[in-house]
């Protein structure tokens, strides 16, 4: 029901007001506000479906649903003032304009995966735009593309692909519950990565709603928006509905294996890791190999170490790969029977650590199981790491006892993309990118501070063998000692900390594009891009 001339003329005023003084939020007002926006309001019988306000009793269930870290799920942990779930696209721009005429921030949230939980918490008064019900997916394997909406899951699309085809897949996280648009917007990458390179190299098109309420897809964007939206944290740009990406082609048979080794026990343990650091960015653009350093007790063994473990998929065949690995990786010690062929979907399920005897089905389920506590940081290797040092960096993860490194190697198709090409930087002359990981069990902030420290200290170690000036880190792999944005209007100079870092010779580009379509920097968060003419405040 529509209001009265007189009283949606008080209620246009109202928001003005609000404009001009920056916030002044009431449940009332939001939903009144959605219901009378200008453009596209939304039905109130609607509206009720889809707004959860903190007095709602589905308010908690709905917040905790995709939040993936306990870090973020503490009592004093800062709440969102409203959740909105969309049901349809045409609920996301009233959404955008009320938010924006009300004062309040948007977060937006697809999987949840954020390692930092900057798309569900915040300092600041905000609403939660969680995306979960907006996760069609349209597979069309007669033109090789795929519609994906920004709320459905890495392992939803992968089950869609596979329904429609055993020859076809897409180079995205091993993964299955991280959201699609999270996960495309800051670049993503996966197993493929060295055959196709990152999963935003294969979107054509978009559609995302701007900071006016306009739902645009590439041709109405334009280029320079639909450049920074793959790979530049499209939550600094607007809300992404859905992306066009193409599919690529895989075997009908991929090869995988696991092989570890420990430290202390294995006679050749600093060869093998040495030989992997020298060829594993080199070898067959087919094969990837992930390294794993973990302190763990081995089996049968009562003594704590550290475990290396070498994880690989190869695109082709056993026979072949057994090749390569006895020319490039002889020191892995591998045979024929210690590869196992499989179809590239069973192939997922084996690197997300289901057994062999998963059904593909299971990609299907949105919960990745109970949340822990943990912290992550990232890492860019421009040279192997050098053999003398292995020693001393399994000592310093025995000395430290939690922490672990994952090696990503580059190379391929990756060294192949110009680094212009998208907002994602770290192309040729990258070898290696790290991942470091901790997990706790513990509650509080003293588990908090002991567990950081831990992570920031290992991470302290390796500043001699990574990339610097700047040292590189992965926007997706979300960190604020990267650098955050303390002022309320994000400044520039503080923006240029943290932005440099995750896009180095692309920031300035990206500010450029920000300061174009958001120039009041509505859409912004602790690591969002400044506009060009914000200054500290």
């Amino acid at each position: 029901m529509m209001m009265s001339s007189s009283s949606s003329s008080t209620f246009l005023v109202f928001l003005a007001l609000c404009s001009i003084f920056n916030s002044c939020f009431s449940d009332d007002s939001f939903v009144q506000c959605l219901s009378n926006v200008t453009a596209n309001p939304i039905p109130k019988d609607e509206v009720s479906r889809i707004v959860y306000d903190s007095g709602n009793a589905s308010f908690p269930s709905v917040l905790q649903a995709y939040l993936r870290n306990r870090r973020f799920n503490a009592t004093s942990s800062p709440k969102p003032v409203a959740i909105v779930t969309p049901l349809r696209e045409s609920h996301v721009p009233p959404v955008v304009l009320c938010a924006k005429a009300i004062g309040v921030q948007l977060r937006i949230r697809s999987g949840g995966h954020d390692y930092e939980g900057l798309s569900y918490v915040s300092n600041d008064t905000f609403i939660i735009l969680d995306m979960f019900n907006l996760r069609s997916i349209q597979v069309d394997i007669a033109g090789e593309t795929a519609w994906v909406q920004g709320g459905a899951t890495l392992g939803e699309f992968y089950y869609g692909i596979w329904e429609k085809s055993a020859e076809h897949g897409f180079p995205a996280a091993v993964c299955p519950t991280v959201g699609v648009g999270g996960h495309i917007t800051g670049g993503g990458y996966g197993n493929m990565i060295r055959r196709y390179g990152l999963t935003s190299d294969h979107v054509v098109d978009a559609r995302i709603v701007d900071v006016n309420g306009r739902i645009l897809d590439r041709k109405a964007m334009g280029e320079d928006l639909f450049w920074a939206i793959r790979g530049g944290g499209a939550a600094s740009f607007g809300v992404i509905l859905a992306y066009k990406i193409e599919l690529v082609k895989v075997p009908k048979s991929v090869t995988y294996f696991r092989a570890e080794k420990y430290f202390g026990q294995t006679e050749n343990f600093n060869d093998v890791i040495s030989q992997y650091f020298n060829a594993a960015s080199k070898t067959d653009d087919n094969l990837f190999i992930r390294l794993m350093l973990q302190v763990t007790t081995p089996p049968g063994s009562q003594n704590v170490t550290v475990r290396a473990s070498f994880v690989g998929l190869f695109l082709g065949d056993s026979n072949t790969l057994i090749s390569i690995l006895n020319d490039q990786f002889p020191k892995l010690g591998l045979n024929l029977s210690d590869l196992t062929e499989m179809s590239w979907i069973q192939s997922v399920l084996t690197w997300a650590n289901f057994d062999n005897t998963t059904k593909p089905e299971t990609l299907l389920n949105r919960t990745p199981g109970k949340s822990s506590f943990f912290r992550r940081k990232s890492d860019y290797l421009q040279k192997p790491f050098p053999k003398e040092s292995l020693t001393s960096l399994c000592e310093k993860l025995l000395e430290l006892g939690n922490t672990g490194l994952t090696f990503n190697p580059y190379g391929g198709r990756m060294a192949e993309i110009p680094s212009t090409e998208t907002p994602f930087p770290h192309r040729a002359g990258i070898l290696f990118k790290i991942q470091y990981a901790v997990n706790w069990k513990e509650e509080g902030a003293a588990a908090d501070e002991k567990y950081s420290s831990q992570i920031r200290e290992l991470h302290s170690f390796m500043t001699p063998f990574v990339s610097s000036n700047p040292r590189q880190a992965y926007i997706n792999y979300r960190d604020i000692d990267v650098g955050i944005n303390h002022h309320g209007a994000h400044s520039y100079e503080e923006g240029k900390v943290y932005g440099e870092r995750y896009f180095v010779g692309n920031f300035e580009r990206l500010v450029t594009v920000k300061s174009r379509v958001d120039p009041e920097n509505f859409f912004r968060y602790e690591q969002s891009i400044p506009t060009r003419n914000q200054t500290l405040i």
